[in-house]
């Protein structure tokens, strides 16, 4: 995040390379960066004829390096976006001569999503010389929670914990999606607003009440009234509330409840580091480890990926939801 801050600074700044690299497992970087570019190098009546947007699955490295080449017409660059160019997989190395000879009149940003480019080989270091290489890294669940109240903080919102924490459970690690959803919130809600649980409820539909994160918690404590209560709601919203996400989630909790039983530290620093959890999660894992021994935990994941299977109707009719969620929580509890 702060890479890509800097990144956007610089050309607010004026300093403009002729190549932008930008690669890596999480889209939402490499296409905040190139749409900044695109809105902001060039004014709005330089970009008819000095601005253009290519699609890697349909043009070739020669058809970029032609494109790059060109001089820009009445102003003082041009800007060429290459998006998705992870279809260029195979003949990316090909664009290496362009980059260690650059036209300099021309800002050349590559979209490589979901891909590395390797360090050993010249087109990396090329790029490394010339330009801006930009690695976009899947953030750890543990990490977005605290991603949320940053780019909330840059927007004039803060948001509770259990809401970060609610939103993260609810939408995971797609920074996109997430991005989308406070964007919704931001326009039903007034600046210096604290987003709350109930925020979350009203305007993007999970419920604050029923939702996966306070069925984990309820089966930590082994509160069944509220763990029935919970799936109970499931049934009667199976479309909001699908059985493999559910499975899924306690699949991990119970897996890293396996883990927390396996460590000489319980600190809960060095629980949170050792999990891979936000610290708030430590003291449910501290509850969870009481109520469930390790043996237990064991019988645990292996009656989930049994349900897990019988949810996707292998060896047998697929029961109902209901039915699923019910053999479930008595498995569990």
């Amino acid at each position: 995040m702060d890479e890509a801050k800097r990144i956007v600074t610089d050309i607010k700044n004026g300093t403009i390379k002729p190549i932008y690299f930008l690669f890596g497992e999480e889209p939402y970087y490499i296409d905040a960066i190139s749409s900044y570019i695109e809105k902001n190098v060039l004014a709005d009546e330089e970009k008819g004829f000095n601005q253009v947007v290519l699609y890697g699955k349909d043009v070739t490295i020669d058809d970029i390096v032609a494109n790059a080449k060109r001089y820009p017409m009445m102003a003082e660059r041009q800007v060429v976006v290459v998006k998705e160019a992870q279809h260029l997989v195979r003949t990316i190395e090909n664009l290496t001569s362009y980059v260690e000879n650059p036209q300099m009149t021309t800002v050349l940003v590559m979209c490589y999503k979901y891909k590395k480019l390797d360090k050993r080989k010249k087109l990396y270091k090329a790029v490394q010389k010339a330009g801006v290489l930009f690695e976009s890294k899947k953030l750890y669940e543990n990490q977005v929670s605290d991603w949320i109240r940053k780019n909330l903080h840059g927007r004039g919102y803060s948001i509770s914990h259990k809401a970060a924490i609610l939103l993260t459970e609810y939408l995971g690690t797609d920074l996109s999606r997430i991005n989308n959803e406070l964007q919704k919130l931001e326009l039903v809600l007034p600046k210096e607003s604290e987003i709350t649980p109930a925020d979350i409820e009203e305007h993007i539909g999970i419920s604050k009440d029923y939702n996966n994160f306070e069925l984990k918690k309820a089966i930590g404590e082994r509160n069944i009234l509220k763990a029935t209560r919970i799936i109970t709601y499931f049934a009667q919203n199976p479309k909001d509330n699908p059985f493999v996400l559910t499975v899924t989630l306690l699949n991990t909790f119970f897996t890293q409840l396996l883990q927390y039983h396996g460590l000489k530290d319980h600190s809960p620093k060095s629980v949170a580091s050792a999990l891979r959890i936000n610290p708030y999660f430590v003291g449910e894992f501290q509850t969870a480890a009481r109520n469930y021994p390790m043996k237990k935990v064991s019988a645990v994941i292996s009656a989930l990926r049994e349900m897990d299977m019988k949810g996707k109707g292998v060896g047998a009719n697929v029961p109902s939801q209901a039915d699923l969620l019910k053999e479930l929580l008595v498995k569990i509890i």
